[in-house]
């Protein structure tokens, strides 16, 4: 007797495969990335588009792309936005990843105390603010006055990893043996031996926060010492990126830097920052 249920699941499972996106659900899903999260993708990128947002038609019952889009602009407020926003944005992300920048974090740190403070923007899944941690740990010693470092990102689904603290032994491969010992804690847990868990002194160093970058208003504690807002506007255009830098520079407290990726550059005369070294910034009005 032939398998109906097995049969059934490769059915819909082809019908989800063989699914177009259309030009036009492409654009809109375009615009709406756009609206939602600043976030610009081209009409070249509909592989990922497709492979990305095919898994939430999935997950949803739903037949088609169109229907996708129905439900996101017909129901505003739906948890799917979220969700949507999730699986469209890029996180690549590694421990003490473009490594030049820490020690320049270093001695600003040194410079200015114990007070230090840090917002990175794009926390991903925790590699880049526990990195922050260590480095301000390393040069400051432990915080006694609670988390040193705001750790944001609009991505749900890598917070909660983050939040998490748990990494692959392999993921510390750019760590010192020192560092190991210190901020990481082996696991013993059956199947999960290949796994380390980041102990609670850099745990409490970090507050993770779901944030919007192109949201109106940013509930944070500002100012900061420094801010790292890395490999991230290169997803934004122009606009968005003037505008957030602006942004950035109401936020720094007197002689703070901005770190930004090795690919972005923002010395235009309009900017309210100018080029410090390694593409590091601080702002024009305060003198070298």
């Amino acid at each position: 007797m032939p398998n109906i249920a097995h049969n059934n699941k490769i059915e819909i499972s082809n019908q989800f495969v063989q699914n177009h996106l259309s030009e036009s659900e492409l654009n809109t899903f375009i615009e709406l990335i756009y609206q939602q999260a600043g976030i610009v993708i081209t009409a070249q990128r509909r592989d990922m588009v497709y492979n990305r947002l095919a898994p939430r038609l999935r997950a949803l019952g739903l037949n088609s792309f169109r229907d996708y889009i129905r439900l996101l602009e017909n129901s505003p407020n739906h948890n799917e936005w979220q969700q949507f926003v999730n699986a469209l944005t890029t996180n690549l992300t590694s421990f003490f990843r473009e490594a030049y920048h820490f020690p320049i974090l270093t001695e600003h740190a040194r410079t200015r105390g114990g007070g230090y403070n840090v917002w990175c923007t794009a926390a991903s899944t925790g590699e880049e603010p526990y990195s922050i941690a260590m480095t301000l740990d390393e040069v400051l010693g432990h915080s006694i006055v609670g988390p040193r470092i705001l750790a944001t990102d609009i991505d749900t689904g890598v917070l909660e990893k983050a939040r998490s603290g748990t990494y692959r032994m392999a993921d510390l491969n750019n760590l010192s043996l020192e560092q190991k010992k210190n901020y990481f804690l082996r696991r013993n847990d059956s199947g999960k031996r290949d796994q380390v868990k980041v102990r609670s002194v850099l745990q409490n160093a970090v507050h993770f926060q779901q944030l919007n970058l192109i949201s109106a208003n940013w509930d944070i504690p500002a100012p900061f010492d420094a801010i790292f807002c890395r490999n991230v506007m290169i997803y934004f255009d122009k606009n968005t990126q003037d505008q957030l830098l602006n942004r950035f520079a109401k936020l720094l407290k007197p002689g703070g830097l901005l770190f930004v990726g090795h690919s972005e550059h923002f010395s235009s005369t309009a900017s309210p920052f100018r080029l410090k070294g390694q593409s590091v910034y601080c702002l024009k009005k305060e003198k070298a």
